[in-house]
């Protein structure tokens, strides 16, 4: 079903788009960094808790792509461009909903949450997420326009998109940092920009028919419960468990907060490095749903279980041979921010333990659960997910952070301990099977 060549198609530009979108980041945190550390903690703590949103946007996508994928495995093209027509216009309501209650409560929750931060943390905090929050609608409707292009097989047209918002955002950073001064609001101005010209652009390209699946007016304007129920039933256990998962990094960067500006500020950058290293698994992340979700929708199971193991035998090729680049180049990378040699070192330290881990058990963790999820897999995936981000990641970051003293580093091992149960129990229910006997449209 797919070749050689297609999954290079899918791979290599999804590749891009998401290692585009990881050097922005890099480049937000470098360029703050000669504001000052608080800006630097102030915006990696605002980071923590946007995620949540940017995090339900994309299980949300992601339901929705499980869906069109399946349509188009099963040669139902109009119906797959309806789905995708649906997911654009629940998306942009769930995320206008969204902006209005951050818009009434952030600055308390900033407070309730980090408030035992210092002074010019905290107004770094505020800024930051007021001006963020204008971006979700555009990040949920552009979530939703790559979801139709990957289900397609078209992540070129995804990852140029991505060049030019890159491209608006890193020349807006320089410009509001460097030649206006304007701080924290010199790096979100620029992103909300770049997050709104993202939108504005894959939406304009959906509506093209020569793409076989596309938006229509009338099916974005309707509400169509079946198509929408379909969506859910994936999007909902996903979105949940990814809510309660960012609600616990939240927690963590609480934690965090109470080790001291140097703790926050390496906490920072390293999860800026380390959203570089886990971009092959971020990237196999879609292959998997498009791969597995068509071969599931045109009922051939034997390929979805051959393209499984294809998929994890490339994830974990790639994985290798990437941590090891990024953790090779992230001595060099460090010099280059204006923080302190101890929050250097810290950093270093804690780039290490999460490549090590993320070569040898987050393809299993989190590639493979999405590989599930597309074959109708969703509530096992959920509950493990659940289970493990709780009991393991936030029981143990308690256990071994704040009792036995290990600081953030501590917090990087639990993080490492969830994902090797994860993938073990991901695995097991691979070889056992039971994914085989699920259906969704």
């Amino acid at each position: 079903m797919f070749s050689s060549k297609d999954l290079k198609n899918l791979i290599i530009p999804l590749f891009l788009e998401q290692l585009l979108t990881i050097l922005v980041g890099l480049a937000d945190t470098f360029i703050i960094s000669f504001v000052g550390e608080a800006a630097v903690s102030g915006v990696s703590l605002v980071n923590s808790f946007n995620t949540i949103f940017i995090y339900l946007f994309t299980a949300l996508a992601s339901g929705g792509a499980v869906i069109v994928s399946q349509y188009i495995g099963s040669k139902e093209s109009e119906r797959a461009g309806e789905a995708a027509s649906q997911l654009l216009m629940i998306s942009t309501v769930f995320s206008a909903v969204i902006v209005v209650l951050i818009l009434l409560t952030g600055k308390p929750l900033m407070g309730l949450m980090f408030g035992q931060v210092e002074e010019e943390v905290m107004d770094a905090c505020v800024t930051y997420l007021r001006i963020s929050s204008y971006s979700y609608p555009a990040l949920a409707v552009y979530n939703a326009g790559a979801a139709l292009y990957r289900s397609v097989g078209k992540t070129s047209v995804t990852m140029y998109i991505a060049l030019g918002a890159n491209i608006i955002n890193v020349v807006g950073n320089v410009i509001g940092v460097f030649a206006l001064r304007a701080g924290v609001a010199g790096v979100a101005w620029p992103s909300l920009i770049a997050r709104v010209f993202s939108a504005v652009v894959v939406t304009i390209l959906c509506f093209r028919k020569r793409n076989g699946v596309y938006y229509k007016g009338e099916w974005i304007a309707k509400w169509n419960t079946g198509l929408l129920r379909r969506i859910l039933r994936i999007a909902v256990p996903n979105g949940v468990e990814q809510g309660i998962f960012q609600f616990v990094k939240v927690a963590l960067s609480s934690i965090v907060a109470l080790f001291g500006t140097c703790q926050i500020a390496a906490n920072g950058i390293a999860q800026s490095i380390w959203s570089l290293a886990a971009l092959v698994c971020v990237t196999m992340g879609p292959v998997f749903i498009t791969v597995i979700g068509q071969c599931m929708g045109a009922g051939d199971v034997e390929q979805a279980e051959h393209y499984f193991h294809k998929l994890l035998k490339i994830t974990l090729l790639l994985s290798v041979v990437w941590n090891t680049v990024v953790f090779a180049l992230t001595p060099v990378i460090m010099p280059f921010f204006d923080v302190a040699p101890e929050t250097r070192s810290l950093t270093v330290s804690l780039v290490l333990i999460h490549n090590i881990f993320n070569c040898v058990a987050f393809p299993f963790a989190d590639p493979l659960g999405k590989g599930l999820r597309a074959a109708g897999d969703v509530k096992f995936t959920m509950v493990w997910s659940i289970v493990t981000t709780i009991g393991v990641r936030l029981l143990f970051s308690v256990l071994f952070a704040v009792v036995l003293d290990m600081g953030v580093t501590g917090i990087a091992a639990a993080m490492c301990l969830d994902w090797c149960i994860r993938a073990a129990v991901f695995l097991f229910r691979l070889k056992e099977g039971k994914w085989k006997r699920f259906q969704l449209i």
